[in-house]
């Protein structure tokens, strides 16, 4: 036993000695150094790149232009600051203007470095008004760290910034401040990565971009975007979509006067100029929103400032954009109950196990939600989700329709009407469906609770295996399997085809059998499922959808 460990040892050290890494790299904007170092299984390594910049530092409210380039050797080893954003009391704020950086994982082995493969780009999500390319951190531990899937699907990973709040979203609604800011951020972290990630061992023609939430609808945005032809080949939407009610602000005017009259700039003509000329921070904090709801005013509708239909980057409404997405393929999907995070705030009752939740607050939530098509709606949408109930429903089944509405309504449905979308006008595009239904592992949730909002993130970044004492073995599995199905659909554009063993075949979705694949722990033959939630899809999409639209 001990000649065996001093063979590995010495394994090791000449695995070491000889590793393979990429150096320093030549990018357009000049030369740039990152970190080497050894990674789970024998004589791999990783090559890491932190805050490479993209664009110029940002001007305001302006679109990103290319960076001047540095001299010598840019050392890339520490992420770079958020854009500028508030903070999660929405009180203060934190990161910076010059905020347009990004971060590349790529895997190597042990003698020659990596050629040609895969890109997977992370669009991070944060309500279109917070986030970060890295992510939250706890000791170092950075959500969005790149190397678990890199290292085991055999992909380069690079995650952008974008900026958000007022200074990525804000529009007057004309060629005063056209917004998009943001949208136009993340095209231009794309833009880079097809035109330098060779230099990185990727191939420049297999992009694939995948996000969530805001990320999501992101992803969505930038798939069905005329400025992204021939630059991306693939994307995957995690619980967001550009059809969410969410994603489109279509009255951004009225947002920037009330921006406008924070910072004490006028709403006329001059509005535009004054704004421009503001302090950032007064700017970003007067964006910032009232995270307070209530069953009759949703906290999801003080989501104000997002992308708006600007007649450049998004042309028309989303859903007339698909076709531009014709050739992508695609993978959608939620959480199963995606919704509970923001129900939780609206009906405080929803996570007291004593207390009941009154059914006139599931009532008056669905009134909220239906308000532009009149009382009718919002009946009709009751019928729809109690009618399994009989005459007394229990505690249990009031509070889950809570979240069933606040799920279907935010999230889920919203997501299957852009996979009906993409499968109607794709020609060579495939599409897939997926639900994530992994109960949560917040302590102190409802035991009959299923998958929060942003509870898929910790297994597509493989932290089950970064942190395995925070993890039972089943989250392993899940983390396993997120990351296979992943990793081969950036591979092949098949999600069951590539290096990586998957527990099931996922099915292909299309208009007829409207397969999806439900993802858990327990996967198995019985995973594969069909017509997820139709009837409220119905709903939704055609019932309330022809409803006229309340005159007052």
């Amino acid at each position: 036993m001990a000649m065996l460990g001093l063979v590995l040892a010495v394994a090791l050290c000449l695995g070491s000695a000889s590793a393979a890494s990429l150096g320093t790299v030549l990018t357009e904007g000049g030369m740039v150094s990152g970190d080497n170092y050894g990674v789970s299984g024998l004589f791999r390594y990783m090559d890491v790149f932190k805050g490479i910049p993209f664009a110029a530092p940002p001007g305001r409210f302006e679109k990103p232009k290319p960076h001047p380039g540095w001299d010598g050797v840019l050392k890339a080893k520490d992420f770079s600051k958020r854009c500028l954003q508030p903070n999660l009391l929405m009180t203060d704020t934190r990161g910076a203007e010059d905020c347009l950086y990004l971060n590349v994982w790529v895997p190597q082995g042990r003698k020659e470095v990596s050629t040609n493969l895969p890109v997977m780009v992370w669009i991070y999500g944060g309500a279109f008004l917070v986030g970060g390319s890295s992510g939250a951190n706890f000791l170092n531990n950075y959500l969005y760290d790149g190397e678990e899937i890199a290292n085991r699907g055999r992909v380069i990973v690079v995650t952008l910034s974008y900026r958000v709040g007022t200074l990525g979203f804000l529009s007057t609604g004309d060629d005063g401040l056209p917004g998009n800011y943001g949208l136009w951020d993340q095209h231009a972290g794309i833009a880079w990565v097809h035109r330098n990630i060779r230099a990185f061992g990727g191939d420049p023609d297999n992009i694939t971009v995948f996000g969530q939430s805001a990320g999501g609808a992101s992803v969505n945005f930038q798939l069905i975007s005329p400025k992204n032809k021939g630059l991306i080949r693939r994307g995957i939407s995690q619980s967001g979509v550009a059809l969410c009610p969410w994603a489109v602000n279509r009255n951004p005017r009225e947002v920037a006067e009330l921006v406008a009259a924070k910072v004490g700039c006028p709403t006329d003509d001059k509005m535009a100029t004054c704004l421009k000329m503001t302090d950032p921070v007064a700017l970003t904090l007067a964006g910032s929103f009232n995270m307070h709801g209530s069953a009759d005013a949703p906290v999801v509708n003080n989501l104000v400032l997002s992308p708006v239909i600007d007649g450049d980057f998004l042309p028309d409404e989303p859903s007339n954009l698909f076709g531009n997405a014709a050739e992508m393929d695609y993978i959608a999907g939620a959480n199963d109950m995606d919704g509970h995070l923001f129900a939780g705030i609206d009906v405080p009752s929803l996570n007291q196990p004593i207390q009941h939740t009154p059914l006139e607050d599931l009532k008056t939530l669905m009134a909220a939600f239906t308000k532009e098509k009149g009382p009718q709606a919002a009946e009709l949408a009751f019928g729809e989700y109690s009618h399994t109930w009989g005459n007394k429903p229990t505690k249990e089944e009031i509070k889950r329709g809570v979240v069933e509405v606040e799920t279907d309504y935010i999230f889920l449905v919203p997501t299957q009407a852009a996979l009906y979308q993409h499968n109607s006008v794709a020609t060579t595009g495939r599409t897939y469906s997926y639900l994530f239904s992994q109960a949560s592992r917040m302590p102190g949730y409802p035991s009959w609770m299923g998958a929060d909002h942003a509870d898929d993130l910790q297994f597509v970044f493989g932290k089950p295996f970064a942190t395995p004492l925070g993890y039972w073995p089943k989250y392993r599995d899940v983390s396993r399997y997120m990351i296979a199905y992943w990793t081969n659909f950036a591979k092949t554009g098949d999600p069951n085809q590539g290096e990586s063993d998957v527990p099931v075949t996922w099915p292909a979705f299309n208009n007829e059998t409207h397969k999806y694949v439900d993802i858990n722990h327990e996967m198995g033959r019985n995973s594969v499922k069909q017509k997820m939630r139709l009837r409220f899809v119905n709903y939704w999409t055609n019932t309330y959808a022809s409803l006229p639209t309340n005159s007052q």
